[in-house]
């Protein structure tokens, strides 16, 4: 079978959408086991807390793929995201989360070939839609790893893990 351009774009903006709901799915794990005050807390205060990286993850989002790709209006505010010390609750965090990614899965299933190959300025980059993809999308897996990390330091021996392997096949020893 020899794809089309338009199936090969369509196969792109649907593996990438399901790269954002397995690390949203993640991000939802971690902040099930969290108090709000946890999910807002900082190791250091030039550090980050899982509420800062939440509220970057729905910016970058916002501006890669639903401003960058599909050509809403980018209205973000970087340091905002950073500046913020809550406290917005885990609930609130969530709501924002699962719409930035709904919204963003929507603008994915309808970008064609020729969106992902033209190129746009997105945060003072000039990229095509396929880098911006390959921008956002990795970004936030990395920043969900760090959410689980910040998670499991914090609760150490209490963490709960999404999956556990069940068989040898799976690794289980």
């Amino acid at each position: 079978m020899n794809p089309t351009c338009e199936q090969l774009a369509a196969a792109v903006a649907a593996a990438a959408s399901q790269e954002l709901t397995k690390a949203l799915d993640r991000i939802k794990h971690c902040l099930g086991q969290l108090t709000d005050e946890q999910v807002w807390q900082r190791e250091a205060e030039s550090m980050n807390s899982i509420g800062n990286l939440i509220l970057h993850l729905c910016g970058n989002v916002r501006q890669w793929i639903m401003a960058g790709i599909g050509g809403e209006h980018d209205a973000r505010q970087r340091p905002k995201e950073f500046s913020e010390r809550g406290p917005i609750s885990k609930i609130e965090l969530i709501r924002r989360l699962d719409e930035v990614v709904a919204n963003a899965q929507d603008t994915l299933a309808k970008t064609s070939a020729s969106d992902l190959m033209r190129t746009r300025c997105i945060q003072g980059f000039d990229v095509n839609g396929l880098e911006a993809i390959f921008n956002s999308v990795p970004h936030f897996r990395g920043h969900t790893q760090e959410i689980i990390h910040m998670t499991r330091s914090m609760l150490a021996d209490a963490y709960k893990f999404a999956w556990v392997p069940s068989t040898p096949q799976e690794g289980k020893t």
